[in-house]
């Protein structure tokens, strides 16, 4: 939990705590397998095919944008039929599909603006209209403190307004703006030094982001698709759209790849999937910056019944606390005591995106073998969602803190967990994140802590995670009610003496033997043979041997 998010100051009244709940698994699978041994007139036909079926597309969704909306089934019907003289009725159904879904995805981020524009808008309202310099608390900001500062808002606060009138405007009309290709590798178009890219370089990425070679699954045909079909034994083929007919090496129009497909990972499964004609999506994909030709198959799975809760958590469970850094970790019995001691999962978020994601991959990996080895069949993680942290208005002097909540990746380590775990047989239970990291620090660091072993705020966090998961109260013990805590008229005047029975307080640790217990055996260091000289020499440095006197 990063600290600063969360937590309750004095006089406030608490929210309440959202009740735990099962993660439910994945309901779909992707497998990559590399195509191999392509020749010149495999890549020239591929090429060529996602050109084309690639400037569809980008037509299509064009039109798709402008309809806005007033889309309607039968517009739908007549893209579908313009697109389908020029390439095939399947490759027209799998473009218009991706078309609405990348039309759909458009939307939800264009909401997800408006939510963080008037956060911020609202946000700069209420400090504007403090006095300069008060302070403020942890749940609400507290006005500027110059007046040069408080004019620079002012200005920024027309800034928010008209960008979120301007993108009201579209959210009304349904006008949504889509890159295709990635409008941050359009940017970089003017930046090819810091990227280090050359223009010839950037045009190769570019053009490859803007094909399209994908198509949809559909069961009762065979192999599970019609327009990328991938046979048991690893042929590819795929169906040319009508202008390429004339490069097909097979009949109905089909060219047969020259490479062999065998995915190492869910191979058995995509397999049996295939033999039966089950529907199976393909993307073919290329990796500029290795060179390298991917295959993409992916589909869905049956619905797997969700675990309760209480058989999920009847072995204990595994609290983690997410941090921009590394996973802490600490096991609890069914009771909610902590249990051996804490463990931490690093990853470092620098770099690539495929280094960050291999460096989630490797600590939930380690997570999950943790937690098999110690027979936990549950995870207690943090619901987390930053949405409404991330405001330059609300945290806008803590550019560091800003930037360290951004770069959690939540949404992908969420995925990561849930598909991973679920391969596992491990549960995931999501438990609300507010006060985890105050409330853990308060009531378990100190405790938990002895002279070889230091408890971070976080390892503290991860029991208060874990408790929440399993129901318990985050606190070490429930306090007695008010009267009981001392006299009914208030505290007591005279304390009870130590020697005096039914005292109150917490009575002096004193270590009892049990009455069936064995006579200790005192070992002695000794050089010496004889009974006399083993007694004489017991303390010098020697031997451990039995004292036979004893």
């Amino acid at each position: 939990m990063v600290a600063g998010v969360h937590g309750p100051t004095p006089g406030d009244r608490l929210p309440p705590v959202a009740a735990p709940f099962v993660v439910a698994g994945p309901s779909g699978v992707a497998v990559r397998d590399r195509l191999k041994g392509l020749t010149f007139q495999d890549e020239r036909v591929l090429r060529l095919a996602g050109t084309h079926l690639g400037r569809l597309a980008g037509r299509d969704l064009k039109k798709r944008c402008g309809d806005g909306l007033e889309h309607d089934a039968e517009r739908w019907a007549v893209r579908k039929r313009e697109l389908t003289g020029e390439s095939s009725a399947r490759w027209a159904g799998s473009i218009t599909k991706a078309t609405h879904d990348q039309w759909a995805l458009a939307r939800r981020g264009q909401s997800a603006h408006l939510r963080s524009l008037r956060a911020g808008v609202r946000t700069l309202e209420y400090r504007l209209s403090l006095p300069l310099g008060e302070e403020g608390t942890k749940r609400a900001p507290g006005g500027y403190r110059t007046k040069r500062e408080w004019f620079a808002k002012s200005r920024r606060l027309g800034v928010l307004r008209d960008r979120l009138a301007r993108v009201q405007s579209d959210w009304d009309a349904g006008s949504v703006h889509v890159v295709r290709g990635g409008r941050r590798l359009l940017g970089t178009r003017h930046n090819l030094e810091a990227a280090r890219l050359t223009e010839e370089g950037w045009r190769m990425r570019w053009e490859a982001e803007r094909w399209f070679l994908r198509a949809d699954g559909e069961s009762g045909k065979r192999f599970g698709n019609e327009t990328i079909r991938l046979t048991p034994s690893g042929e590819v083929s795929i169906r040319l759209p009508a202008p390429l007919a004339h490069l097909a090496n097979a009949e109905h129009g089909r060219y047969v790849l020259s490479a062999r497909v065998a995915f190492k990972h869910r191979g058995t499964e995509w397999g049996d999937r295939v033999e039966a004609d089950r529907a199976v999506a393909y993307r073919i994909h290329l990796d500029v910056e290795r060179g390298r030709w991917y295959v993409t198959a992916s589909w869905q799975r049956a619905a797997v019944p969700v675990v309760p809760l209480q058989a999920a958590l009847a072995r204990g469970v595994i609290g983690v606390d997410t941090n921009a850094d590394h996973f802490a970790a600490w096991r609890l019995d069914r009771h909610g005591n902590p249990v051996g001691n804490p463990k931490r999962f690093g990853y470092d978020l620098s770099g690539s995106a495929q280094h960050r994601d291999a460096q989630v991959r490797h600590a939930v990996t380690q997570l999950l073998r943790w937690a098999s080895s110690c027979g936990v069949s549950a995870i207690g993680i943090e619901d987390l969602d930053f949405a409404a942290e991330k405001t330059r208005e609300k945290h806008g002097r803590r550019k560091r803190f800003r930037q360290l909540v951004s770069g959690m990746p939540t949404g992908k380590l969420r995925a990561r967990l849930v598909a991973m775990a679920a391969e596992a047989g491990i549960a995931i239970v999501a438990v609300d994140p507010a006060y985890t990291s105050r409330w853990g620090a308060q009531h378990w660091r100190e405790p938990m802590s002895t002279p070889h072993r230091k408890v971070s705020r976080h390892d503290a966090a991860s029991i208060a995670v874990g408790r929440r998961a399993l129901g318990h109260p985050i606190r070490r013990r429930t306090a007695p009610p008010r009267h009981h805590q001392g006299d009914d008229a208030g505290p007591r005047a005279v304390q009870a003496d130590r020697g005096d029975r039914e005292r109150e307080g917490p009575r002096h640790p004193v270590t009892d033997r049990a009455h069936d217990a064995r006579r200790r055996t005192r070992a002695t260091r000794t050089r010496a043979t004889s009974v006399s000289s083993t007694v004489r020499d017991a303390r010098r440095p020697g031997t451990w041997v039995q004292d036979p006197l004893l």
